[in-house]
Parts: C-alpha cells; sequence; structure tokens
C-alpha cells in the first residue's frame, strides 16, 4: 500500500510519486494491522470531502459499503453509495429496504459533486462502468488485477467476504456496529462464503461470531426467505401443469421469463420433493435459453451434465450439486430452437445419461 494521497478526484500516478502496484501494495498490506490499515484509510479524507463509494451491488459489497458509510459518516461533509448494476434478485432488494441502506444508479451520479472515491469489492478492470474512475480507496477480496493504481489498497483473495474485512475496520475503529449494519455485514459473510461451503478465513468465521450477538434475526429471515415476487407465482403454476418426470428426475421449461433468477428459485423448491434426485428448470431470457440443475450429487454430477449437454453450444459447468448452462438460440438444434418445450429439454438431457 502507498502512502501517498492525493487530495483531487483524479490522481495523476505521475505527481503522486511512485505509488505501488495493486499486487505491491495487497503484500505490504498483508503486514499491516487492522489500527494500521484502518489509520492509512482514514487519512485520505478530510472533513470537507463529499465521497462516492462504488459498487455492483449484492450482499457483501452492499453490506460493506454501509460499513464504509458509518466509518465515515462524522469525518466527512457526505457519502453517497452508488452501484453500476440494475438489482434484481428480491433478497438484494429486500436487503436495501429492510436494512435501510441508501443507494442510487452509477450512471445517473454526477461525479464531479464529489470529491473521493472508494471502490468497494471490486477492481477497476471488473466493468467498464468502474474503470472510468479514479479511486483514492480500493478494498476487495478478489484476485490482484493489473492496469490500475490508488492511494490506498487493501486486496485480501484470502478472505473469504468483504464484509469480514470492514468488520475488522469497525472493531479497530471502536465502533459497534448498530443492528442493522451487523445484520448486514453478517448476511454480506454468510451470502458471499454460501454458508461457509465456499473459501474462508479464519478472519471470516471469527467475524461471523462477532456479528452474531448484534443482529436481528427476524429481519434476517424476512431477507433470506424473499424469493419470490407475486407476479412470479404463475411460473409455478406453468412448472407444475408442463413438468415431466422420469427415472426421478424432474424437467420442465418455464418459457419466457423476466427475470432468470426465478429459475433457481422454482428449481431449489422442486429439489426438496422425496425420491427426486435431479431437477432441470430451463426458460427463455432474452435471446438465451437458461438451464439451471440442480441434483442429489450422490450418483450424478451436475456441472460435469451441464457441460456434456449444452457445453458445445454456450456456457455451462458448476458443481456436483447445482449447475447452470446459457445457451444462445440461435446456438440450439433447429429443431429445438424453433420451439423450444419440456420435451424438448428431456430429449436433450436424457441422450447424455446413458
Amino acid at each position: 500500500m502507498t502512502n501517498s494521497v492525493n487530495n483531487n478526484n483524479k490522481h495523476d500516478p505521475k505527481k503522486a510519486g511512485s505509488p505501488q502496484s495493486p499486487d505491491q501494495s495487497a503484500r505490504i498490506t498483508k503486514r499491516l494491522s487492522n489500527k494500521e490499515r484502518l489509520r492509512s484509510f482514514l487519512q485520505i479524507f478530510k472533513r470537507d470531502d463529499r465521497v462516492l463509494v462504488v459498487i455492483v451491488a449484492d450482499p457483501d459489497a452492499m453490506a460493506s459499503a454501509k460499513a464504509v458509510k458509518r466509518l465515515l459518516s462524522r469525518r466527512v461533509e457526505g457519502v453517497t453509495i452508488a452501484h453500476n448494476n440494475e438489482i434484481k434478485r428480491v433478497n438484494n432488494l429486500a436487503m436495501r429496504d429492510f436494512l435501510k441502506i441508501p443507494m442510487q444508479r452509477l450512471r445517473g451520479t454526477k461525479q464531479d459533486q464529489y470529491t473521493k472515491f472508494v471502490l468497494i469489492d471490486s477492481q477497476p478492470p471488473h466493468h467498464p462502468d468502474l474503470a472510468s474512475i479514479s479511486y483514492n480507496a480500493v478494498i476487495d477480496h478478489h484476485p490482484v488485477t493489473d492496469g490500475w493504481d490508488a492511494p490506498f489498497v487493501d486486496i485480501r483473495p484470502e478472505y473469504g467476504a468483504v464484509a469480514s474485512m470492514l468488520t475488522e475496520y469497525l472493531k479497530a475503529a471502536k465502533i459497534k456496529p448498530a443492528v442493522a449494519l451487523a445484520t448486514a455485514l453478517f448476511y454480506g459473510i454468510k451470502a458471499d462464503t454460501q454458508n461457509f461451503t465456499k473459501k474462508t478465513s479464519p478472519s471470516d468465521i471469527l467475524c461471523f461470531q462477532y456479528l452474531f450477538k448484534q443482529i436481528n434475526q427476524q429481519l434476517l429471515n424476512k431477507i433470506e426467505t424473499a424469493d419470490i415476487r407475486r407476479s412470479e407465482l404463475k411460473y409455478f403454476k406453468i412448472a407444475l401443469e408442463t413438468m415431466k418426470t422420469s427415472k426421478k428426475r424432474i424437467y420442465v421449461h418455464l418459457g419466457r421469463v423476466g427475470n432468470p433468477d426465478i429459475l433457481v428459485v422454482v428449481a431449489d423448491f422442486f429439489a426438496h420433493i422425496h425420491d427426486i434426485g435431479m431437477v432441470i428448470i430451463s426458460g427463455q431470457y432474452g435471446e438465451k435459453l437458461v438451464v439451471i440443475f440442480r441434483c442429489d450429487g450422490y450418483k450424478r454430477n451436475a456441472g460435469k451434465l451441464a457441460a456434456q449437454v449444452f457445453g458445445k453450444m454456450g456456457s455451462a459447468g458448476g458443481h456436483r450439486q447445482s449447475a447452470r448452462a446459457e445457451v444462445p438460440y440461435k446456438n440450439l438444434p433447429n429443431g429445438a430452437a424453433k420451439k423450444f418445450t419440456t420435451n424438448t429439454l428431456l430429449r436433450l438431457v436424457v441422450k447424455h445419461l446413458a
């Protein structure tokens, strides 16, 4: 991490001396204590700063941005959170609303109204919208990318969630998070580690335990169980009317869907049925066929099956118990492309299950 600080919203690497590369900064950061990281981060800001915190909105990013807003709330003139993506998942909308995380779209934000920029849970090369801004601070847990720099960089790929990193910042600042913030950070860690089934560090576990005592369990339950919009109930009716069952496998094609997340919700619902070992749910989203696989993981590998069936037509893969495929309709076999039905889905899959 470089200690050089530029007070303008655009920093010039040539004027800043010799800033460290993100990779060098990340290695230096590992040697710092949480108090030292916090001190270096806070040194960037002045009382009259107007800070824009930029995220790609998901539970980890939203929680972490809310934590940054709390850290800076009494140190700067104002903090705004802006996201570059459209928030479609019902859980994420519920998290934003129930935990009162004020956000706005990045593309409608006038950047010249801000003096400092912070990127959370991402890095500039991850999206063109992010790359167009010069950041004063970047805090992330993804693998380090090249081609950018910032006065303050804290990247820890060994962490399962940035929410864990920001929990450590709050503890270093001796700030006990309020219930809404604690619940947001707790859910951010839970979601990004997929209940600790993905990459996790001991720090993630310690932060999770620390936050547990301060969360609102009822709010958390409302967020986690908010899967479906009322307008999407029709897809369950379609699924029940069109499903095909063969050898303990359920096949359903839902037709055109307004949001591919409903395919996941329906697949998870059918996966709870006793004596069903595999569920394959498809739907048309835009000009793509999206297919969700769920299986028990014992005799079949969902990821391998998805790749076998759809890998040559589009992107496909996943894990033993869950997988996903996305195929442009133009890449489907001629007959399938003209009229895709539940029977079409069954025929495509069955030939690979011999």
